[in-house]
């Protein structure tokens, strides 16, 4: 009885085994929700900021702009929805209110607004009218409101922060689905506030009750990104220049950065040890200013510009915001529009054909593909083999065994190509992994290292390298360092001429 007691205990521990081998590497928290997975594939999407500053040349505005100064003349929300489409951005962000205090849309709370001006005698109401046109042009749309107000006498008081939330409120239900709200970390300091020209400090970290903000927006617009220093959703990448760090880490421990944060160097990199998924926006203008200025038409970024950024944003695991500071007339600036679009198509140039695209990738280890256990076919149905890596296939990825966090790749072209470009992509759904690899080119005789000029750190959702022109038909990528087992959904290579 001992003996097929015994037996029955083998081939059921066996089984478990078969199975166990067949199941997904164990997620590594922290994990993006699905709301900021749909976000990392936007990679791309635009900025406005347009208001009163626009036509009193100024940058910060101080809240004692008159309301008859704002008029512009052919102010066309779809034009702004036609050079964003033909830019290959995903949504638009729009500035409902900057820090002076004045509203883009007919707010009940204040005269402050756009019903106090010439634009369509009082009767306009920008934030509808590019919501309008976004969803006519197949763009999201998400809204900026400043917490700071340099306008209201109030600021500073309780009843300021009921009147912050009350126009939040005004913002989240009436202008449809938006995919990410926008909270400046620009707080507190000297202004109008109702003819009072002083300066009021109040404390970033609890004044405007954001958890009870952050609260609405989920309540409201379930599949928006909360934007902030910290995030909830997303976080600043902690510089204006549009560029993410070399590393660059989707973690954040939470509880440490808040709107002002100090250290905001921290955010370039994220934190190696964060407890919460929060990735990086690179917000960056196309201009010098954030704000239309004559005299910066001849200062917009050149189209080399804008695709260096690229790499250094959307190539270095983080998203790019790209300002456009729309002028006196309503219009993003006819030189404006020609580099964005410019810098869309030479990125389409350079990273449409994938050279690897069906190559043959051998792997130093890979996690054991999914079999039969006693005719019965297990849930899922996935394999894990590497060739998933050049199926063109983001839902299929490779990995490796348990335990095993290092492990080398050799991709085989059919035919010697010409490379200068390298894409690596996570399957970031079971967690940032990645935290050091390298890439080698094999010349005909020797393996040789391909020279990116960047630390070769993370990868997470996207990583492109740039490195100088090598000929080969073999790759060599040797990941040397991982949080746990490896899983990458894509390897792909190009040539940029």
């Amino acid at each position: 009885m001992n003996n097929k007691l015994n037996c029955l205990l083998s081939l059921t521990m066996l089984a478990a085994s078969s199975l166990s081998a067949q199941t997904e590497p164990a997620p590594i928290p922290p994990l993006p929700s699905p709301q900021q997975l749909a976000w990392h594939e936007m990679e791309t999407y635009a900025f406005i900021h347009f208001g009163p500053n626009t036509f009193l040349d100024r940058e910060w505005g101080y809240g004692d702009a008159p309301l008859e100064a704002f008029n512009p003349t052919r102010l066309d929300c779809e034009q702004w929805a036609r050079v964003c489409k033909a830019a290959g951005m995903k949504g638009i962000i729009l500035t409902a209110k900057h820090h002076d205090g004045f509203c883009l849309w007919p707010t009940k709370y204040t005269d402050y607004s756009i019903l106090g001006t010439p634009y369509k005698d009082g009767k306009g109401d920008i934030v509808g009218e590019l919501a309008e046109a976004c969803r006519k042009h197949g763009l999201k749309l998400g809204l900026y409101l400043s917490p700071w107000d340099r306008h209201q006498a109030f600021y500073g008081t309780h009843l300021y922060v009921e009147y912050f939330h009350a126009q939040l409120e005004e913002l989240l239900t009436n202008y449809g689905p938006l995919f990410e709200f926008w909270f400046d970390g620009a707080n507190g300091g000297d202004g109008w506030y109702g003819g009072r020209k002083e300066k009021r400090q109040i404390d970033r970290r609890t004044y405007y009750d954001y958890p009870r903000a952050w609260k609405r927006v989920e309540e409201l617009q379930p599949d928006a990104i909360i934007f902030s220093d910290g995030g909830p959703g997303c976080r600043w990448v902690g510089n204006e220049g549009g560029r993410a760090g070399e590393t660059n880490w989707a973690f954040l421990r939470q509880k440490e950065v808040y709107p002002g944060y100090s250290k905001y160097q921290e955010l370039t990199s994220g934190h190696a040890d964060g407890d919460k998924w929060i990735a990086a926006e690179c917000d960056v203008s196309i201009r010098p200013g954030w704000f239309y200025h004559e005299k910066e038409d001849e200062k917009v970024k050149s189209v080399e510009h804008l695709v260096d950024l690229y790499y250094k944003s959307v190539g270095r695991n983080a998203n790019l915001l790209l300002n456009f500071p729309v002028d006196r007339e309503g219009l993003i600036h006819p030189i404006d529009s020609a580099h964005a679009v410019d810098f869309h198509k030479q990125i389409v140039r350079e990273l449409s054909h994938d050279l690897l695209r069906g190559a043959k990738v051998k792997a130093s280890a890979t996690r054991e593909e999914v079999k039969r256990v006693k005719g019965e076919k297990v849930k899922g149905g996935r394999t894990f083999v590497p060739g998933n890596l050049t199926d063109g296939n983001a839902d299929s990825y490779w990995a490796t065994p348990d335990g095993t966090n290092t492990a080398t790749l050799d991709i085989s072209l059919p035919r010697t190509q010409r490379l200068n470009r390298l894409m690596l992509c996570e399957y970031i759904r079971l967690g940032q992994r990645v935290k050091a690899f390298s890439v080698e080119y094999h010349d005909g005789k020797d393996w040789r290292p391909i020279e990116s000029g960047e630390a070769t750190t993370t990868i997470g959702h996207k990583r492109l390298l740039r490195f100088p022109t090598v000929s080969t038909k073999r790759l060599r990528i040797n990941i040397t360092d991982s949080r746990g087992p490896i899983c990458l959904h894509s390897v792909a290579a190009f040539f940029a001429q």
